[in-house]
């Protein structure tokens, strides 16, 4: 992975068809997606149960760009050898999700993966002042995470604009989850992001059958993005 500071759009499969992950990802790439996003939650850390290291094995082989795993689970130490194993080629973790935050980017990185740090909504970004060394990415959580299709909290903007101050020229991604259309893409943007997770706003209305509509949908928040 080179790093840029370009936007980059990562569509969330958690929106996808889960009968044709396959067809679904072949699609959305196709259709010109920059990362593939997916969301593994535990039913524990956050109130929704979804995928683990099978699936990510099973879907990397489809998966041409990068496979941006997010993981919502606690503990999540015991589990990044797997996803590693697994294909990721980022691993992101919550930085409440263990005792010791520096430990599991350290294991992130050593297991060969890029190195995310996830903040939910009150989570303020002065908590990870003393990782910037430490990451590739930070994400922030523009919504609860657990479920897809929330309404974007505007008080995160404010958390990106710091966050961009603190990385400064460090190579570290802005990540976006959560409650992202092409309304919002343009307020992120601007505030410094350059990685947009969008998931229902990717996938309404289309299919592996339609898949033009994926791309007018990636299209639409990635032109809204570049104009913010």
């Amino acid at each position: 992975m080179t790093f840029d500071r370009r936007i980059k759009i990562a569509p969330s499969i958690l929106s996808a068809d889960f009968a044709n992950f396959g067809a679904e990802i072949r699609a959305i790439e196709d259709q010109g997606c920059d990362w593939v996003h997916v969301d593994v939650m535990d039913g524990h850390f956050v109130p929704n149960l979804t995928f683990g290291p099978a699936t990510c094995k099973a879907i990397r082989p489809h998966i041409k760009t990068v496979m941006d795993v997010h993981l919502m689970i606690a503990p999540v130490d015991p589990y990044i050898e797997a996803f590693a194993a697994a294909g990721a080629d980022i691993i992101t973790a919550h930085i409440e999700a263990g005792p010791h935050i520096h430990r599991t980017l350290q294991a992130i990185r050593g297991a060969g993966a890029k190195a995310g740090i996830a903040l939910n909504p009150v989570t303020p970004a002065s908590s990870i002042e003393h990782l910037m060394d430490m990451i590739d990415l930070v994400c922030v959580m523009t919504v609860n995470p657990g479920f897809g299709g929330q309404k974007f909290i505007h008080s995160q903007i404010d958390k990106v604009r710091t966050l961009r101050k603190m990385i400064g020229d460090r190579p570290i991604h802005i990540e976006i989850d959560g409650g992202i259309t092409p309304v919002t893409a343009p307020l992120v943007s601007a505030a410094g992001a350059d990685v947009l997770v969008a998931g229902s706003a990717v996938f309404s209305g289309g299919s592996v059958n339609d898949p033009s509509v994926y791309g007018r949908n990636i299209s639409a928040i990635r032109t809204a993005a570049e104009k913010g």
